[in-house]
């Protein structure tokens, strides 16, 4: 007896018809990216027509037309310039040398997830034969698999397809090694590094070792197999519950920060605390120090950090800053300090925060203090003509036609080349208000 398929009713035919229509709206999502990728691409076709010969000033860097085409982009849009300036990158590389994989995006067939993973495969193929002949062969495996998937036939093509020996690209490829920040959520952030696959691999493996020694240190075992040290993570543990995870963070933490290892409970304290030298500028409410509020501390340019973290922080600093805020604008007025430093600079950075550029947060301590109105046109050396600015854009206000006016209140404005104003305010670190007195 054949089995009864149900008649569908209308909430099946509506899913079908929502199905349709999300397909139908993803090739038009995609259509439009394509056209946004053609005018990126010309951007910055525009720009690098205007670059010229090099120039004679070693200061100026070769690429001003871009910079400053990407910035004008950027602040129309609301993002980072560097951001933007990545988007034309990537444009110009799918538009110039991807074509049929630009036109297959144009006519909604892959999404730009799939023209990503197909340009990050074949940008190394720099003879043009070649990478037609590897187009060719990934865009219908595109169409008809998601990107995940296609990215590891992506990989396998190109490397089949390209002319160039593996051994030979390998060692261009670790010309490129480096190591990043990027900041998470919860007073949480992630640091990678990117290198020769073998080191990678064994740096892990060390983490994956020590840590292992850690936990059987915990459990009270002297070695044996690996697997057993794994296994004692579930057993009960009144001293230090920490997981496998949070144990290979410590050990790298300690690595990087002293030197060596330790097999200390780090479940409740930061690890290698003690080690942390480095330039921060953390706001902390002066009852939250004292344990009367709960009111969040706040590490400059990046966001709030928890109560413990703070005060372990402010216990080891060298000195603490005072910073008063105008009570209505919260402008910075004055900083004091019980051991004096350079006042200017510091009534700066608590300003500042950070670079000055619309859209940029480059750390204030990585940046140049640049005079508005420059010295040798009669700037002053003053609060009001100062600002912090990252070496990328201190170098386009100087050699591009971006110009900037500072307003008393430490607002810079700045103009675009194409006559766009747009300002930006100084971050309000400290704000202070009439509280009851603390009983003390």
């Amino acid at each position: 007896m054949a089995a009864l398929v149900p008649e569908p009713g209308s909430g099946a035919r509506r899913l079908a018809e929502i199905v349709d229509a999300v397909a139908a709206e993803r090739r038009e999502i995609a259509r439009r990216q394509a056209a946004e990728a053609a005018l990126l691409s010309e951007a910055m076709d525009v720009a690098l027509g205007q670059m010229g010969p090099p120039s004679r000033d070693l200061d100026a860097p070769y690429d001003v037309p871009v910079r400053s085409a990407a910035a004008q982009i950027a602040v129309a849009v609301r993002v980072s310039d560097r951001t933007v300036q990545a988007w034309m990158d990537a444009a110009h590389t799918l538009c110039d040398r991807f074509p049929a994989t630009h036109a297959a995006l144009g006519e909604g067939r892959i999404e730009r997830s799939h023209a990503q993973v197909i340009a990050e495969a074949g940008v190394n193929i720099l003879d043009g034969e070649s990478r037609a002949e590897f187009e060719g062969a990934v865009l219908p495996v595109a169409e008809r698999e998601s990107a995940n998937r296609l990215r590891p036939i992506a990989r396998l093509l190109a490397q089949r397809i390209h002319p160039i020996p593996l051994a030979d690209r390998h060692r261009a490829a670790a010309t490129r090694r480096g190591v990043w920040l990027r900041e998470g959520v919860d007073g949480m952030g992630e640091l990678g590094f990117s290198g020769p696959m073998v080191q990678v691999t064994a740096i892990k493996s060390r983490l994956d070792l020590l840590a292992r020694e850690v936990i059987d240190a915990r459990h009270g075992r002297s070695g044996g197999d690996p697997g057993d040290a794994l296994e004692g993570l579930n057993e009960p543990c009144s001293r230090d519950t920490r997981s496998m995870g949070e144990v290979r963070f410590d050990v790298a933490a300690d690595l990087l920060l002293t030197g060596h290892a330790t097999a200390q409970d780090a479940e409740n304290s930061i690890p290698a605390a003690d080690a942390i030298r480095a330039r921060v500028q953390i706001t902390i409410p002066v009852l939250t120090l004292l344990g009367q509020s709960t009111e969040p501390a706040e590490l400059a340019g990046h966001g709030p950090i928890d109560l413990n973290t703070a005060r372990d922080l402010a216990g080891h600093a060298p000195g603490w800053d005072r910073v008063l805020t105008h009570p209505v604008t919260g402008c910075v007025l004055a900083v004091d300090r019980y051991r004096p430093t350079a006042e200017q600079r510091r009534l700066l950075a608590v300003r500042d925060e950070h670079c000055r550029f619309p859209g940029c947060r480059q750390p204030a301590h990585r940046c140049d203090i640049d005079h508005t109105i420059p010295a040798e046109h009669d700037g002053p050396t003053e609060i009001c003509n100062l600002a912090h600015l990252c070496r990328r854009h201190h170098t386009l206000k100087h050699h591009s036609a971006w110009r900037v006016r500072q307003h008393p209140t430490g607002v810079l404005e700045w103009t675009s080349p194409s006559g766009h104003t747009v300002p930006d305010t100084p971050a309000r670190t400290l704000v202070f208000t009439a509280v009851d007195p603390p009983p003390f």
